[in-house]
């Protein structure tokens, strides 16, 4: 059975500051504001817990309030038994409103098996008061 574990981060990158956010904390909506034109890393840690190794795609999809999706991206690899990684993909919101992120781990791009759950959670992006 092929099982990948995997745990998302949001990671802001701006003016050399990082902040981390677990998306599985139990946050408010209002806690999760960014602004527009700040980088988001949409980060995970995934791990191939198996005897064997682990082939994988890693696809942020990033839709706005009208299910628009405006950003998807993904990268591919491989993991060794017991190997972890943490692959990341940024996005930079050039408008400011409502998102939702969802993060998916496939077999790979041709084949969307899925290895794990897929991961979701909305921010919100506004416009920074100057």
């Amino acid at each position: 059975m092929k099982i990948l574990m995997f745990s998302l981060l949001i990671l802001i990158s701006s003016v050399g500051i990082a902040f981390a956010d677990p998306i599985t904390a139990q946050t408010s909506f209002d806690e999760k504001i960014h602004f527009v034109d700040e980088q988001i890393m949409l980060m995970a840690d995934i791990s191939n817990n198996q005897d064997t190794q682990q082939n994988f795609a890693y696809l942020t999809q990033v839709r706005d309030n009208d299910d628009v999706v405006i950003s998807l991206s993904w990268l591919t690899g491989s993991l060794s038994p017991r190997q972890s990684f943490s692959p990341a993909q940024s996005w930079l919101p050039t408008e400011s409103g409502i998102y939702h992120i969802e993060v998916f781990v496939w077999e790979s791009i041709d084949n969307p098996s899925a290895l794990s759950p897929p991961l979701f959670m909305t921010v919100n992006v506004i416009e920074r008061q100057t």
